[in-house]
């Protein structure tokens, strides 16, 4: 799935918001990556999948396959949108222990949690909250068929 390590992409997304000068360029670039997430299927825009916490809704699924968590994600907002897609990329397609142990030091490294309203910072560690959430449950059916 993603045979990239989750601190390689972290490192990845800080050298590509390195290029931009400003925040307003930094905003496009997360909105451009947000119309590139493929939108999630219409049966899976349920309010189990809603993450709580957001202002704007996001829904969020992951399957679990092979081992590996696999995320989809849509929102009703644009920037949410593309603070999803980041987080997909970097967490997708890898086991429920390398994303319980990521730390996401990114996110501070490029400045969002100072460059987003105090509600989109909410609603950014509820996503990933979330997706960690996701993570815990995996690693604990993982654990159990390992063991049955």
């Amino acid at each position: 799935m993603n045979s990239k390590p989750i601190l390689e992409i972290e490192k990845e997304i800080i050298e590509d918001f390195a290029l931009f000068d400003s925040w307003e360029d930094k905003y496009e670039y997360i909105i451009d990556l947000g119309k590139k997430l493929a939108p999630l299927e219409e049966q899976y825009k349920i309010d189990e999948n809603k993450i709580k916490g957001c202002q704007s809704t996001v829904w969020l699924r992951a399957d679990y396959i092979d081992g590996l968590i696999v995320f989809k994600a849509d929102s009703d907002a644009v920037i949410v949108k593309g603070l999803i897609s980041m987080l997909i990329k970097v967490l997708s397609g890898h086991t429920p222990e390398e994303i319980l142990a990521a730390k996401m030091d990114f996110i501070g490294e490029i400045g969002m949690m100072t460059h987003l309203a105090q509600t989109r910072s909410n609603g950014l560690l509820a996503m990933i909250k979330q997706m960690k959430n996701y993570a815990l449950a995996y690693q604990a059916i993982g654990a159990r068929k390992d063991t049955v």
